[in-house]
């Protein structure tokens, strides 16, 4: 890997920002290149970004964690997710693929209930719930808390 920065993402950045999260198949709304940071390569190629959103019930986020193919299995998202949760506030939320829970209890996040999520998190999940039985994915929405 070369060597690379970590930067608050600029406008720029934008149409990279969205083309790298689609490609990931993660969920495209809300994202707003004033919130990304982005890891970028010496030559200034974006090797990977992620954000906090804070949604209108007041919980913050940690969301859009994505990686350039090329560039996974190096340890650029972990860089990505110790960067955005240091000055972060608790608690914090995610939603991820069952699958990647594993991942995000490195990070001290942990799986929670219906009952103990925000409304925000508790809608989404819902729905998931829903979209997942009617296309029948196979896959589960993971909702997790670190404090």
């Amino acid at each position: 890997m070369d060597k690379f920065i970590i930067r608050p993402a600029r406008e720029a950045d934008f149409s990279a920002i969205s083309t790298l999260v689609r490609s990931t198949k993660i969920n495209p709304t809300g994202l707003k290149w004033q919130r990304f940071i982005i890891a970028e390569s010496s030559v200034g190629k974006m090797i990977s970004c992620g954000q906090i959103k804070t949604h209108l019930d007041g919980s913050a986020e940690i969301a859009s964690i994505a990686v350039q193919p090329e560039d996974r299995g190096q340890g650029m998202a972990r860089v990505i997710i110790e960067k955005l949760m240091l000055n972060a506030s608790r608690p914090l939320y995610l939603m991820c693929r069952f699958e990647l829970g594993k991942l995000y209890e490195k990070f001290g996040f942990y799986a929670i209930q219906t009952k103990d999520m925000p409304p925000y998190f508790r809608r989404i999940s819902c729905l998931a719930s829903l979209v997942d039985l009617l296309a029948r994915e196979g896959t589960t929405l993971l909702v997790m808390r670190c404090d």
